[in-house]
């Protein structure tokens, strides 16, 4: 196992924590020398709130850790590609390099639907990488959202209006 299949090893465990508690099982890490300076995974039906997601949640922990926003010399490993929320993040903290597992063909802000790490001038350019531990990240995924269509669990699909 190479060192960029460690450290998605890592997120997937996070993913996992989200998948038990019936959020979307994203999970990812921030790596810094060497060492995981900070973990999360999607919170957002647990906290009701649409910015908690596992690399919002991430920056936020590794930015109170290095006690700075600026998260210089940083890598990200995240199970699903960024949104656009998130790589805006990640591109705003200052991460160098994303590793993510599998394309997210609806949201995806790091190659599927657009790419802000590369087809726009910011201050700052992300390096990333993609297909780490891709089959683990898509299984993951596609056994949680098999799994609600047979619980058919409604708290995860938009109420519907009584108006």
């Amino acid at each position: 196992m190479n060192i960029k299949e460690k450290y998605m090893k890592k997120a997937i465990e996070q993913a996992k924590k989200a998948y038990d508690k019936l959020e979307v099982p994203v999970g990812a890490v921030i790596v810094k020398d060497g060492k995981i300076i900070a973990r999360a995974f999607n919170q957002k039906e647990t906290k009701y709130d649409t910015t908690k997601h596992a690399e919002i949640l991430a920056i936020q922990k590794a930015s109170k850790k290095l006690k700075s926003w600026r998260l210089l010399d940083c890598e990200m490993y995240v199970t699903l590609e960024p949104c656009p929320m998130c790589a805006g993040a990640i591109i705003q903290s200052r991460i160098k390099k994303v590793y993510y597992g599998v394309a997210d063909e609806k949201t995806g802000a790091v190659g599927s639907k657009l790419n802000l790490f590369r087809d726009f001038t910011f201050n700052h350019k992300v390096e990333f990488e993609n297909s780490i531990l891709e089959k683990e990240c898509k299984e993951i995924l596609q056994n949680f959202f098999k799994e609600l269509r047979t619980l058919k669990i409604s708290h995860l699909t938009p109420p519907t209006s009584n108006l």
